[in-house]
């Protein structure tokens, strides 16, 4: 039975154009697609792939509890197995996030625990920092605090500006996120006791290394 998966949006969709791409009709059944934003170009990217996509505008509700619980009704009649967020631009509320407990997946551009929140390239930069890159790992209540499940790395360079080192730090994303998903998909990682878990082992806090992981597999995750 193939994986139910929901994508949220807000923007351009480029991850979630990765998974369209490396996931979708193979692996994993992406369900529908659900933006707070009608303008946003992931919408169109869902569908040409023939995926249902529906908006859900936050400004039309009082506040975010509302929002979030009718946001979460939205979701489950579409029985997802997984809920993505791909650059889904709203914080959410607890309660949200424990309904999706487990089965919720976020990916956020810095190495966490380094630079939770906006700007991470920027702060990257003023920090003088030799490494950078992307995290996928759990939701949970905390913001960008949820257990690591992977991390890809990119080299900062001299003449990085933050738009060049967001540009490096997106192309990795592409290759992380639907990896780190497919390990959810393929019944190997879990959240259990509040860590995250590979075949049962728990994680290192900082995630998996996607280079590492890839050179270790080498493609025998889709075999």
């Amino acid at each position: 039975m193939s994986c139910r998966i929901v994508v949220l949006i807000s923007g351009s969709g480029s991850n979630l154009q990765a998974f369209i791409d490396t996931l979708h009709a193979r692996q994993a059944d992406i369900v529908a697609v659900i933006s707070n934003r009608a303008d946003a170009f992931g919408l169109e990217r869902a569908a040409r792939a023939g995926i249902p996509g529906a908006v859900l505008d936050h400004r039309e509700f009082a506040d975010r509890a509302t929002y979030d619980q009718a946001l979460a009704a939205l979701i489950d009649t579409h029985a997802p197995d997984l809920v993505i967020l791909a650059g889904f631009m709203r914080i959410l509320t607890s309660e949200f996030v424990q309904h999706y407990q487990g089965r919720l997946l976020n990916i956020h551009p810095s190495l966490l625990p380094k630079y939770t929140g906006l700007h991470t390239h920027r702060r990257a930069l003023e920090a003088g920092d030799r490494e950078h890159g992307a995290t996928v790992h759990f939701v949970t209540e905390e913001l960008d605090g949820g257990p690591a499940i992977m991390q890809s790395h990119v080299p900062v360079l001299a003449d990085d500006t933050p738009d060049t080192l967001a540009a490096r730090v997106r192309d990795t994303e592409h290759r992380l996120y639907p990896l780190a998903a497919m390990l959810y998909i393929s019944g190997r990682l879990r959240l259990e006791d509040g860590q995250a878990c590979l075949d049962g082992t728990p994680i290192a806090p900082c995630g998996l290394r996607l280079d590492q992981f890839e050179a270790d597999t080498r493609g025998h995750l889709h075999d």
